[in-house]
């Protein structure tokens, strides 16, 4: 492969990390020097020869700063190609062969929550113009935007192997560094501004590479987890790993989902899920009787399921998880008893969050083939008050606890979506199911023997009367769901004959 020989280098960085050394060895090579600012002092104060962008623009920079590099003589150096050598020596323009630069702070500046002012003067303009520049003319020019690069571009430049794969591989990671900055800003500044993101006509992701995971849905699957590095709230991104085995992929659903669940709850909650829907939740004073009581609904498909809890893990409930083999635990802390406990498990993984006051559900995207699917985060609550009852009888107290826990858990739930409650704890739960009546089926065979005086919740309208008669044959004294079905009065009517009372909400939880 064709190889390449550096004489001139041009370095402008805002991470000066390792750069003195770089320059220096460098220097040693016999490489003419270039720079700017504060990287040039960072040089020269190590006693390495540098030449300034105006000794060789001459011109001064300008704007506090805004204007330095922009010049003729500095990107004609740059973009140069053999059939502009006449043009380029007419012109006194003379190669660069190396450009160094990395961007501005503009992520670190906007998660330190400055001023508007402050954050617009941290997007750099001529940084990205001297990238791409490099990046595109990559036939002639190495480009270098990472300190993590600068040993291995060294090692070539003094055995003369910077070879076109090295400075292609170089290109493209510049590319993708000037496209994750532009991509921040825009989505910052959507969120200055306050301009709704969905309104606009193309989708940008930022997404940094978190690792490999374990594997995919199936091991013959690869897999990676990207991670939005504009979040710091609560997630399973930013959660930390204190122990257990690689994550797979859908390890990471499924603690994602329990997160969701617990973090929806004011109250100590505790949820134990599987292949992304739960199979049992409950809420209580003490979190460990919450645990107990969410691996009731289900104590068989709860084998191998992934742990919720929205408070620190204790030592009595750690006792617990341990009796049964789980895949993992996600929290907001474990306490030190907890962790000597759970330790004994060596392969089960536990991720803490920190405050999960602070958990925000994000955007949800999903792909399909040729494009992507974006929504807004399922939020609505709805309150009692907000409910219609349309039977002849009414919720009594209990009943009505019961039946807002459910219709609380529904937008946690794979459609069709059924679940039977006492209180605040679940009894069964039937999901993802084509039919809503086998739903039902589903949550009453999950419920027994303590499906008699439960309530039932469903994530949309009956559209015939045998779900009613279903739920209301295992032992259902009352229902919660949307309304909307042609049929709304024959299944009301239905729940009045049999003597349960029915409460409408006007909205639904689908869950595809």
């Amino acid at each position: 492969m064709e190889k390449m020989s550096v004489k001139r280098a041009l370095i402008s960085v805002s991470d000066k990390e390792g750069v003195a050394e770089f320059a220096r060895k460098l220097a040693k090579c016999g490489i003419e020097i270039i720079s700017t600012g504060g990287t040039k002092k960072v040089i020269e104060d190590e006693g390495i020869e540098v030449k300034s962008v105006e000794k060789i623009t001459d011109f001064p920079e300008i704007m506090d700063g805004r204007v330095k590099t922009i010049h003729p003589k500095i990107f004609g150096g740059i973009l140069a190609r053999e059939k502009d050598k006449e043009q380029k020596e007419s012109l006194g323009i003379e190669d660069i062969d190396l450009v160094v630069v990395n961007l501005y702070p503009f992520e670190e500046t906007a998660k330190n929550e400055e001023s508007l002012p402050e954050l617009i003067e941290m997007i750099d303009i001529g940084g990205p113009s001297l990238i791409r520049a490099a990046a595109k003319n990559y036939s002639r020019v190495c480009v270098v935007v990472e300190p993590g690069d600068y040993n291995e571009v060294i090692q070539a430049i003094e055995n003369q192997k910077i070879d076109v794969s090295m400075r292609e591989k170089l290109a493209l990671k510049a590319f993708q560094h000037t496209a994750k900055y532009d991509s921040y800003i825009q989505s910052e500044l959507s969120n200055r501004f306050d301009i709704e993101s969905l309104t606009s006509d193309d989708l940008t992701i930022i997404g940094e590479r978190k690792g490999e995971l374990r594997y995919a849905e199936n091991p013959h699957q690869k897999g990676a987890f990207y991670i939005n590095p504009r979040i710091d709230t609560p997630s399973i991104a930013t959660a930390k790993q204190l122990q257990g085995k690689q994550l797979s992929y859908n390890n990471i659903l499924d603690f994602d989902g329990a997160l969701a669940i617990v973090a929806d709850f004011e109250e100590p909650t505790v949820v134990i899920i599987k292949h992304t829907n739960p199979c049992g939740v409950a809420s209580s004073e003490i979190i460990s009787e919450a645990y107990s009581s969410a691996l009731e609904t289900d104590p068989s498909s709860a084998f191998g399921g992934i742990i919720g809890i929205n408070r620190e893990v204790d030592m009595e409930t750690a006792n617990k998880i341990v009796e049964s083999f789980k895949e993992g635990v996600v929290a907001p802390a474990f306490s030190k008893e907890a962790l000597k406990i759970l330790s004994q498990k060596k392969n089960m993984r536990l991720l803490e969050v920190g405050d999960i006051v602070r958990y925000e559900a994000g955007k949800q995207m999903r792909s399909v083939a040729g494009g992507w699917l974006v929504q807004e985060s399922d939020k609505k609550r709805i309150t009692r008050e907000e409910c219609t009852i349309v039977t002849d009888k009414k919720p009594s107290e209990e009943e009505w606890d019961g039946l807002m826990y459910g219709w609380k858990l529904m937008k946690h739930i794979r459609s069709n979506a059924i679940v039977f409650t006492k209180g605040k704890r679940t009894v069964g739960i039937g999901a993802g199911q084509m039919s809503r009546v086998d739903s039902v089926k589903i949550a009453s065979f999950k419920s027994r023997p303590d499906a008699k005086g439960t309530v039932m919740a469903s994530d949309a309208f009956f559209p015939f009367p045998d779900g009613i008669e279903a739920a209301a044959e295992a032992g259902v004294t009352a229902i919660i769901q949307s309304g909307g079905s042609i049929r709304d009065q024959e299944v009301i009517d239905s729940a009045n004959k049999i003597g349960v009372s029915m409460v409408f909400t006007g909205e639904r939880h689908f869950r595809h």
